[in-house]
């Protein structure tokens, strides 16, 4: 008896380490796919974050670090030569080699690939590989942002064997990296299963498996976390965020990020196609009421379409003041003296019905009445890539910190639909601007480009400008190492979890 309880003894002291090695994360959506080239959205670069590598990292400071890329060094104006690390291998254990590189981002900036972040890589003119552990890449002009650019998810480094080998399979049964994390499995809209990398070339990897849960509910994020169903919980509700901050056992915390949340128009649609609606609609929003009653007041109205936080944001756009009067007048001049019927998009996010609701409420005050459409997470991106919408509600992560992703994806002409640019609006003063901005080295004549465009975008208004988010992320307290990313990417190898 007494070697049967040592045993039972031994054997729950092992699965304690094993439930401490096993970190269960919580997010809003579901991945829409695990390959970069095939996806644009937060909720999958979240994941592929852990799976894959990119050339250039971007710290949670926002400075850039070596990558795979171990050093660069810039030649000329428009050529720059990066050195491979040696040593790495593929999670199916092939060597990374610079032909996988090269591959990759060509692989990307192929237009017969139909990749939604193609432009991330669309200052490319060429890209070789001219030994095994050197890239050779010429831009087609001079490209300021090259770097940050290179540490998106979007240029995560992929196996030509592998991607070439699963083919249609690739991104869901199929996924193959060089990061901390192995994928092992997709149970679609239950949970994603990540294992240890324990030949990742960056170092140790403390969890030994990480599992992806989509909560789209969350409130039920929250309970989950404090039930300890999840060990973190990424973009809480502002009234969950507010309720657990004295919750035994749970860490919460804020963020400002580097997204914008808006309200786009399709620009291509009457009666969106008249800047004076575009105008009437943003003057009959009170936008501090929206962000008081959906944020619990915590958030920061936007007066623009980029973060504070970004290089090249334009602080002095004064907005939208509440004007209903002015809104009407607007409407009238441009031909809806009686308002007109529309819809609002919104995908199945619970903050984002909330606001449709109060848009509502405010549009009926001017006479607009607007029917409320929620679609599944898949469906609302084609709709809204497509052009199926009127209105349509959403969020744009700045993800390299750096005004040419925040604008150029968003408001420039050759960017409609999936790449980014849903409001199928554009300006060639606009479009000029965002040209001069990548290929302008100057950081101040850079600033000057950028603050100009976004007048224009202002005084244009394809948006309805809402708010600057503040992400809030909640933990078990025997998390240690979680430190939040700006962009909402937030990196896992490095937290650990007690029993």
């Amino acid at each position: 008896m007494k070697r049967i309880l040592v045993l039972l003894f031994a054997a729950v002291l092992l699965s304690g380490a094993a439930l401490a090695q096993r970190l269960v994360v919580g997010q809003g959506s579901d991945a829409v796919s695990l390959s970069p080239h095939n996806v644009n959205d937060q909720p999958s670069a979240r994941v592929m974050r852990q799976i894959y590598d990119t050339l250039i990292v971007q710290t949670e400071d926002l400075e850039l670090v070596p990558g795979l890329a171990e050093s660069w060094e810039q030649l000329d104006d428009t050529t720059w030569r990066f050195n491979i690390r040696q040593g790495v291998t593929f999670h199916d254990g092939t060597p990374l080699t610079a032909s996988d590189v090269a591959w990759t981002l060509n692989r990307l900036r192929d237009p017969a690939t139909g990749a939604p972040a193609a432009f991330i890589v669309g200052f490319i003119d060429s890209l070789e590989a001219i030994d095994d552990y050197t890239v050779e890449l010429k831009t087609n002009a001079p490209f300021a942002p090259l770097l940050v650019h290179l540490s998106h998810t979007a240029t995560s480094i992929l196996s030509e064997a592998a991607v070439t080998a699963a083919g249609e399979d690739y991104g869901t049964t199929v996924v193959v990296g060089t990061g901390p994390f192995k994928f092992v499995r997709w149970d679609t809209a239950s949970q994603i299963v990540l294992e240890r990398n324990d030949d990742w070339w960056g170092g140790e990897v403390l969890p030994a498996e990480v599992v992806f849960r989509p909560i789209i509910e969350g409130t039920v994020r929250a309970i989950e976390l404090e039930a300890a169903g999840i060990d973190i919980a990424y973009a809480l509700e502002p009234r969950d965020y507010l309720r657990l901050q004295d919750t035994p056992r749970v860490v919460v915390d804020e963020i400002e990020t580097l997204s914008t949340n808006y309200i786009g128009f399709n620009a291509r649609k009457e009666p969106f196609d008249d800047v004076r609606v575009r105008q009437a609609i943003n003057y009959a929003l009170d936008v501090g009421a929206i962000i008081d009653a959906i944020y619990e007041g915590l958030g920061v109205p936007a007066n623009g379409p980029i973060s504070p936080q970004v290089f090249g944001a334009n602080l002095e756009l004064a907005g939208y003041d509440y004007d209903p009067e002015r809104a009407k007048a607007l409407l009238a001049e441009a031909g809806y003296p009686n308002g007109f019927s529309t819809t609002i998009w919104t995908n199945d996010n619970p903050l984002r019905i909330q606001i449709a609701e109060i848009v509502q409420a405010f549009l009926a005050d001017v006479g607009v009445s607007a029917e409320i459409q929620v679609l599944e997470w898949g469906a609302y991106l084609d709709g809204t890539a497509n052009g199926n919408h009127d209105m349509f509600i959403l969020g744009w992560v700045t993800v390299t910190a750096d005004a040419d992703y925040g604008l150029y994806a968003l408001f420039h002409s050759s960017q409609f639909g999936a790449a980014g640019n849903r409001t199928f609006w554009s300006s060639e003063r606009v479009d000029e601007l965002l040209d001069l901005g990548r290929s302008e080295a100057d950081a101040d004549s850079r600033m000057a480009f950028y603050a100009e465009a976004q007048e224009i975008i202002a005084e244009e208004a394809p948006w309805i400008f809402l708010n600057v988010t503040l992400e809030f992320n909640g933990w078990r307290d025997n998390v240690s190492g979680f430190t939040p990313h700006p962009a909402g990417h937030h990196r896992l190898y490095n937290v650990s979890k007690a029993n």
